[in-house]
């Protein structure tokens, strides 16, 4: 083993300790609702370096998470928010939003809900426009006019210059979103997760 792969092991080893995503939890979630689920066992922590590296979170004030599932991901948003930043997750599934009811930290407000709602529901936290939305949501098992509602959704209260990240299995999120948000900036993909997940960013452009 080399020493990168040591490394990467040992930081895997600190950052597992934090997380707190229980596998069996996220596949019971999956038995329940499978059509809300992209993936039966939660997100590897190479996935998530990837959602970062494309977020920049660090210089984000409101960050909106669309489908948190058992809140791995949301926990490690929150390790790099600053303090005087929010996360408001919005999670239809009422067996994952108890889940993330877990989680203590001030800065997070944790929504039972539909994405196709973020402005109303944006308005109810007293919550401007997000900086970043970041997607979990599968694309590809929503119905298209459900989808592109979602996708219009995240355009229209996105903030000017904010950042839209969608990870998913398919690229049925690219062709939903890029007539609405305009060509997608970057797709990467990342194999060390199961299954393996294209990280897409488009950028709001800001007004002239």
């Amino acid at each position: 083993m080399g020493e990168e792969s040591m490394g990467e092991e040992i930081i895997g080893s600190e950052e597992s300790s934090n997380r707190r995503t229980s596998p069996a939890a996220f596949f019971r979630g999956f038995l329940r609702e499978p059509r809300q689920v992209g993936s039966v066992i939660p997100s590897s922590r190479f996935l998530e370096r990837r959602i970062l590296e494309a977020s920049d979170l660090a210089n984000a004030k409101r960050v909106v998470e669309l489908g948190p599932g058992t809140g791995g991901t949301t926990r490690t948003f929150l390790q790099q928010l600053g303090q005087d930043a929010n996360l408001l997750s919005i999670e239809l599934s009422p067996f994952f939003h108890e889940l993330l009811g877990e989680i203590t930290d001030p800065r997070f407000i944790n929504h039972l809900g539909s994405a196709e709602d973020l402005a109303e529901i944006l308005e109810s936290h007293h919550l401007g426009k997000p900086d970043v939305v970041i997607s979990g949501i599968p694309f590809s098992k929503m119905p298209e006019p459900v989808a592109i509602r979602v996708a219009e959704a995240v355009k229209s209260n996105l903030a000017e210059g904010g950042r839209f990240i969608a990870y998913q299995f398919r690229s049925d999120v690219a062709r939903i979103t890029d007539p609405i948000m305009g060509s997608h900036d970057s797709c990467k993909l990342e194999m060390r997760n199961i299954p393996p997940m294209r990280v897409y960013r488009w950028f709001k452009p800001t007004a002239d």
